[in-house]
């Protein structure tokens, strides 16, 4: 038994926050899976270094070039075949778990982080191109996002509700999953098939609220603000999925939408690698690892389940932040504005990157013909 196993017997699930074209071919997944691995998320970032920064995907670009697909079908296509690998591997464990674990997120376009019908509109086409049931659309946390969320999970659509950063946001996010269950149950859909996480993102929030307290000589409360966040997030979790307003919809079939914790590779060289796995274990949540973080974890990771102490203590640590001039909520949203940022830039980048290898293989013209392709 690994400790990835050790954590799915304490309610958590490990999923792993990269995919590239070899890591599925090669056996590598494979071989996590195994290993206690039991999910797979992905982002533009993830795809910009998978695509842009590798010759994996060479050999088919060139050849969606010589059909004559455009840029945005040449990047749909190499995505779309790395996660529909990835979740057909991961298929034997969403049916032994009933539609729990076993899924591969693919988010939309982050372009469309402010649009509320376009977001939809290809949220719907993603799903149902990949033509799996163990696929979650990601989509940002956004106030266009929401109504968004409820109308995917309305039409029976797995949501990976990402780039959470705030309790507002969390408290949307559950709100949006819970009104698309219940137009869903009014209509007569199954609420069985669907799953949802709300991503909500951890190492950065230390990075942005430390570098606040450095400023005001608060040294003794850096450190905690993001593993004090998350923890704030858990609470309204255990109360958002409990009374009669979710046991209807419990009897129905329905899963709670569980907290996902997200960005837990360590950016600050004096905290523990492990910082953001080690602390933040509590039944039915996800954590989802980088390469780096998970391979730290395996080898001197802790697993140690939250205590009765840990919320009072965050609660304590956050009125202690205020008290100390921090805005949490003008911080949080500020993150989500740069997140949103990184991601459409990492996504231009990789389209970018597309483009230029596309032109440079128009300019080498057909093999096949002997002439120009342009």
């Amino acid at each position: 038994m690994t400790k990835l196993h050790e954590l799915a017997d304490l309610g958590q699930a490990v999923w792993f926050d990269f995919i590239r074209r070899t890591f599925t071919q090669e056996g590598k997944l494979q071989a996590l899976i195994e290993q206690g691995i039991r999910g797979v998320t992905s982002n533009p970032s993830i795809f910009e270094k998978a695509i842009a920064g590798s010759e994996d995907y060479d050999s088919d670009l060139k050849q969606l070039v010589l059909q004559g697909k455009s840029v945005e079908q040449i990047y749909e296509s190499l995505v779309i075949h790395d996660i529909g690998q990835a979740a057909d591997l991961l298929r034997p464990l969403y049916d032994e778990t009933r539609g729990r674990d076993g899924y591969v997120s693919l988010e939309v376009s982050p372009t469309l982080a402010h649009e509320t019908a376009e977001t939809l509109a290809q949220a719907k086409r993603l799903f149902a191109v990949l033509d799996r049931p163990n696929i979650m659309i990601k989509i940002p946390a956004t106030p266009q996002g929401m109504p968004a969320i409820e109308a995917v999970i309305a039409a029976g659509i797995n949501v990976n509700v990402t780039l959470i950063f705030s309790l507002a946001q969390y408290e949307a996010s559950a709100e949006a999953y819970i009104a698309g269950l219940e137009k869903r149950m009014a209509s007569g859909g199954r609420l069985a098939s669907i799953a949802s996480v709300a991503s909500f993102f951890v190492s950065r929030v230390d990075t942005a609220v430390d570098a606040s307290l450095e400023k005001l000589g608060r040294h003794e409360l850096q450190g905690h603000a993001a593993v004090d966040n998350a923890w704030l997030a858990y609470a309204c979790f255990q109360e958002i999925f409990s009374g009669e307003r979710w046991a209807r919809l419990a009897s129905a079939g329905a899963q709670v939408q569980r907290p996902l914790w997200a960005s837990t590779g360590t950016k600050n060289p004096a905290y523990a690698d492990t910082l953001y796995v080690d602390s933040l274990i509590a039944p039915d949540t996800v954590n989802t690892v980088p390469p780096a973080t998970l391979e730290a974890f395996m080898d001197h990771g802790h697993v140690m389940p939250m205590t009765d102490k840990d919320l009072p203590e965050a609660r304590a640590r956050v009125v202690a932040l205020a008290a100390a001039g921090v805005d949490l909520e003008t911080i949080t949203q500020t993150l989500l504005d740069e997140g949103l940022v990184a991601f459409a830039k990492a996504f231009e980048g990789l389209m970018g990157s597309i483009a230029g290898k596309r032109d440079r293989i128009l300019a080498q013209g057909n093999p096949n013909t002997g002439a120009s392709t342009k």
